[in-house]
């Protein structure tokens, strides 16, 4: 399983930008995936999550009303809208799936529910 996101650069505070993350598995659509972000000499952070059908969403408290997450399940992206970016947001982004269906709605805010993680993609957002 590979998961490979992209989108990552460099915006000025107040713009957008959208990171999606590829994966390569044929549970795809059965699996809930999300994404983490984690800045210099920070823990790693949650930051979004979608459920295996797209019907339920979660956000961390620093992203809500800023952030959209969304998945296209016949072609096996997760996507990440940001918009509003402050220098707060400012980390490495790592998409992470594999959170079974079972598991309950708490559980998409821990990084330990994930099984498949990718390398991570760059944001930096100049004020």
């Amino acid at each position: 399983v590979q998961l490979q996101a992209s989108g990552g650069g460099l915006v000025q505070a107040g713009g957008s930008l959208r990171l999606s993350c590829a994966a390569s598995m044929r549970i795809f659509d059965s699996v809930g995936m999300g994404w983490f972000r984690q800045a210099p000499g920070k823990e790693r952070e949650f930051v979004a999550a979608i459920t295996w059908s797209g019907a339920k969403t979660y956000y961390g408290d620093p992203v809500k009303d800023r952030f959209l997450i969304s998945r296209d399940n016949a072609r096996n992206t997760v996507h990440l809208q940001m918009n509003s970016l402050t220098s707060a947001d400012t980390a490495v982004y790592y998409c992470a799936g594999g959170v079974p269906l079972d598991r309950d709605s708490g559980s998409y805010y821990y990084d330990e529910s994930y099984e498949f993680w990718g390398p991570g993609t760059q944001v930096t957002v100049s004020s």
